[in-house]
């Protein structure tokens, strides 16, 4: 008797848990209706000077969500610029995140990726995927100064196809997986704050984005 009571205190505690792990989990998505602005509680944002940064709510019926609709950069910015569009209502030091993304079109730039401890506008960190240059890379971004951190080169995707970006940080420490792979593991101490989470394109690439997820750590 004793030995099935522990039993199942295990498996309420199991359970338990499971369920305050799913609590934590923050998930975003951008269903609902099509839309010349970024939703309720997204903030467009940009580093650098210049048009562009445009974000919009398209149809979608390939999103992996099956929501139907996702979150679209759609302007083609000069070269130099970063396109942002942030979540208002986050603020996360330690985390793993992950973004389904599709890039759709873009001539010097393509793809996209994820922010995070975002301070501002021209302080973050940021990894990225661009289709175009066939490299998967992490940066700190201060000052509107961008800096490589780590690189994953000769890694190619399809454009027009949906791929995943996870990160995770945990104090100094980052990784970024691409599609469930593990690519980079690097070291940075820039930036040992908590802040917001978003999306990132730069200059002309045009990406679509699907349900972000974040994870406290």
């Amino acid at each position: 008797m004793m030995r099935w009571a522990l039993l199942i205190g295990c498996c309420l505690l199991t359970a338990a848990l499971a369920a305050e792990d799913n609590a934590k989990t923050l998930v975003l998505g951008f269903g609902g209706k099509a839309s010349d602005a970024p939703p309720k509680g997204w903030t467009a944002a940009q580093t650098g000077k210049g048009e562009g940064s445009v974000w919009k709510v398209v149809a979608d019926d390939t999103a992996p969500s099956k929501a139907g609709f996702v979150l679209a950069q759609t302007a083609a910015g000069p070269d130099r610029m970063f396109n942002l569009c942030v979540a208002d209502d986050t603020n996360y030091k330690n985390l793993e995140m992950s973004v389904a993304f599709k890039a759709v079109r873009g001539d010097s730039d393509r793809g996209g990726g994820l922010v995070w401890r975002y301070q501002d506008a021209d302080n973050y960190y940021v990894a990225r995927m661009n289709p175009l240059e066939d490299n998967f890379r992490v940066y700190r971004v201060v000052n509107g100064k961008r800096t490589q951190l780590g690189t994953k080169d000769n890694l190619k995707i399809s454009s027009g196809e949906w791929h995943t970006i996870t990160i995770s940080q945990i104090g100094d420490i980052i990784m970024c997986s691409l599609d469930g792979k593990k690519y980079l593991d690097v070291k940075d101490a820039t930036f040992l704050t908590s802040g917001k989470v978003g999306l990132w394109t730069k200059a002309d690439a045009q990406t679509y984005f699907d349900e972000l997820k974040v994870v406290p750590k």
